[in-house]
């Protein structure tokens, strides 16, 4: 036990630790899988079509949003972090079973939505790129 620490003591002294990526994955944590969740074919298809359709002039909304998102990400993240679990988790011992399923039920509904509005972004993008139907 103690070479262990005699080592890691000695590789701190030489500015040797865990390696900068693994570092790096430490400080952003979620946040960085939170902030890409967004990024799918059905939310990059929707940003430009609004955004060809619309330009800036709904970009006041972003003022109105942002703190409500961020409000939503910090007690969803301050929960995990003082339970040690998830949302359904959570929801499992404070509520009621038939709380659990509809929210369960709610979520499994909204990412299949979710997914045929991805296939259907994928789709259009690949018929602007190859001619070949969405369709197909």
């Amino acid at each position: 036990m103690t070479a262990k620490k005699h080592l890691s003591t000695q590789n701190v002294e030489r500015g040797k630790g865990p390696g900068l990526l693994k570092r790096s994955f430490a400080i952003l944590g979620p946040g960085l899988i939170t902030g890409a969740a967004d990024d799918d074919p059905s939310g990059i298809s929707t940003y430009s079509v609004a955004g060809a359709a619309y330009g800036y002039t709904m970009l006041w909304i972003a003022l109105l949003t942002f703190p409500l998102m961020a409000a939503v990400q910090l007690m969803c993240a301050r929960l995990g972090m003082v339970t040690g679990r998830g949302l359904a988790a959570a929801v499992r011992i404070y509520y009621p079973r038939w709380v659990l399923w509809g929210a369960c039920s709610i979520l499994v509904v909204a990412n299949v939505i979710n997914i045929g509005a991805d296939l259907g972004g994928m789709a259009e993008a690949t018929q602007l790129i190859t001619g070949v139907r969405a369709l197909i």
